[in-house]
């Protein structure tokens, strides 16, 4: 067991924890969060003990949530945030009432908790936790949907519930009522100072000192800065006994609308990464696996009984107050039925002021961190049973009915490189018809320049011959699906071996595959990489000139190792090998053309 004092034997263990136990939960299709978890589990005091307390990494890991919330609102504004105000102060306020009046009342009821204690327990479970929440949604790019949109806004408003509920515990307690109204509302009072200190500092005083640090043009000076700031606020909160990480989100939020944003969001991004994957290990290293060995029925029947009830609670609001689809509604349950770690601190006050005991505080912390180890897992059985019992789309029969008049051309897949294709086609007066799977692509395409676009998968041969594939001369695959692509090529070279096939291609191995079965492969970057090249060329000095010669001359090459590597493609060493001695030989190349345009000069 390493000593606690030597920091880099502690910053050893949870690296190679976390370099162990995230790759692994990933590859699992996991997520991350389940990974550091796992993590925090095995190096922590109850079970190899590597680290023996950890309330010291506790600490230090609650900068990564505050992280989170500054870079959240570095990605808003003040204006968005007047307009997510009836998501956040009215269904927020409505999902949080609502479920710790339930759980309340179950408290109070069926478990026989006094009043205070009822009343506590039920808001603080009402609570989710931020960080896992939008660590989930951001893992699955789904922040920007309609369940993650209402999801954010729900969770921004429980940050804020938090302050006041943390305040009120005390005069729950049933102590003194005038020292505890007292200090209610001299912690009111720090409060509203404290944010307005954040708010007329924000304003005022963080764009001059950041343009005059930008002057300085030193790195380590902005990232410096950028963190001062964070962590300066998030220590004023705290101070004021108010939620470090809303302060923090007040911070970014007061400067989302700088020109300064991008450049604080990449110093900030790693930082945040690390601190927060600490975070999430240190909720692992907190859970007592020994009252989960001694009373697993318990432990296990309040978590699922956490989990059952807020659900569909969530579900509930999510449909009626949010207006989502069910899915959607039943991915916001998923993503917010967990405890939060705002309910560690309301709990952890409650027990210090006698409202419940010690063993119930540690039933309660366990069982938070159980429904948050369950969630990616909900997460990915939802996916799954979703996916097994999504409905085909409702397709008018317009769309299917294919009426191909002798194209000369075939597309599938019309996307961003389809859509192009089609409009030159069509420019050239050139008979074609275009095919997709996206009910809404076709209606996008027709409504807005009347493609020939119908509903069909190209990968099936009856759809083929309904566009008439035998009469056309091209076939043009261009969908964004790698697999699919070479599915549909090999078919297509099958059924009509005549037709010249361009396919879309994502990288050099695909390039390769479709080679093999005869078709022209286009790289879908390829060319524009070239032309930001030429750009580029020219921007440091190069004249147009010279800068296509340099581009040209590197087409030639790029096509020649190509085929050069075609023939090995499945040899990795030898891939290599003629990839370092083109490298070579491009340099001796472009040598050679500049000692020619030098002589020519002179």
């Amino acid at each position: 067991m390493p000593n606690e004092g030597n920091l880099l034997q502690a910053a050893v263990v949870f690296l190679f924890a976390a370099v162990l136990a995230v790759p692994l939960a990933k590859r699992m299709q996991l997520g991350a969060v389940l990974g550091y978890l796992l993590a925090g589990v095995i190096i922590g005091p109850s079970s190899l003990g590597l680290i023996g307390n950890p309330q010291n990494a506790a600490h230090i890991s609650e900068l990564g949530v505050v992280l989170l919330l500054f870079i959240i609102g570095l990605e808003l504004s003040p204006r968005r945030l007047w307009v997510m105000r009836k998501s956040v102060f009215g269904i927020g306020l409505a999902q949080v009432l609502l479920t710790g009046t339930i759980l309340g009342m179950l408290a109070l009821f069926v478990f026989g908790q006094p009043l205070n204690s009822a009343i506590v327990l039920g808001l603080g479970l009402a609570l989710s936790s931020t960080a896992f929440g939008l660590q989930n949604l951001a893992e699955r790019k789904e922040l920007t949907s309609p369940h993650g949109r209402l999801a954010f806004a729900i969770l921004l408003f429980q940050d804020i519930a938090a302050i006041p509920l943390m305040a009120i515990v005390p005069t729950l307690s049933g102590g003194d009522s005038d020292v505890s109204v007292a200090q209610g509302v001299s912690q009111s009072l720090r409060a509203l100072g404290s944010i307005a200190i954040v708010v007329i500092g924000g304003r005022y005083l963080l764009r001059p000192i950041f343009r005059v640090v930008a002057k300085t043009k030193l790195p380590e000076v902005s990232t410096a800065t950028a963190l001062l700031v964070v962590i300066g606020t998030a220590w004023l909160m705290d101070l004021a006994g108010i939620s470090m990480a809303l302060g923090a989100f007040l911070a970014g939020l007061l400067l989302a609308d700088s020109e300064y944003r991008h450049e604080l969001e990449s110093q900030i991004e790693p930082f945040k990464g690390l601190l927060l994957g600490l975070f999430f290990m240190s909720v692992g290293m907190g859970a007592n696996i020994d009252l989960l060995m001694r009373e697993p029925i318990v432990v296990l029947g309040f978590t699922v009984l956490l989990i059952s009830v807020k659900m569909p609670l969530l579900f509930i609001v999510g449909r009626l107050a949010g207006g989502l689809k069910k899915v959607c509604a039943v991915r916001l349950g998923l993503v917010l039925a967990a405890g939060g770690e705002f309910a560690f601190v309301v709990f952890k006050i409650g027990r210090d002021h006698g409202i419940f005991d010690s063993r119930l505080y540690d039933l309660l912390v366990l069982a938070i961190t159980l429904s948050m180890a369950l969630t990616p897992l909900l997460l990915l059985v939802s996916r799954w049973l979703v996916r097994s019992r999504e409905q085909p789309a409702v397709v008018p029969q317009t769309y299917r009915a294919i009426d191909a008049d002798e194209p000369r051309v075939v597309i599938a897949g019309m996307g961003r490189m389809g859509q192009v294709v089609a409009r030159i086609l069509r420019a050239q007066n050139i008979k074609f018809v275009a095919l997709d799977t996206s009910v809404e692509t076709i209606e996008l395409s027709r409504s807005f320049s009347g493609v020939p676009v119908f509903y069909g998968d190209p990968m099936r041969q009856e759809i083929l011959s309904a566009a008439k594939v035998e009469q056309a001369e091209f076939f043009v695959i261009a969908t964004d699906d790698p697999d699919a692509n070479i599915k549909t090529a090999e078919l297509v070279h099958k059924l009509y071996p005549h037709i010249k096939i361009i396919a879309r291609a994502r990288n050099r191995q695909h390039v390769h595959r479709l080679m093999d079965i005869g078709a022209h492969a286009v790289r879908e970057t390829y060319h524009s990489s070239l032309e930001m090249s030429r750009h580029t060329l020219m921007a440091l000095g190069l004249t147009q000139a010279q800068a296509d010669a340099r581009i040209h001359r590197f087409t030639l090459h790029d096509e020649q190792l190509l085929k050069a590597q075609h023939a090995v493609y499945d040899d990795a060493t030898k891939v290599m090998q003629t990839a370092q001695e083109a490298r070579a030989d491009l340099a001796r190349l472009f040598e050679l053309d500049e000692a020619v345009e030098n002589s020519v000069v002179k």
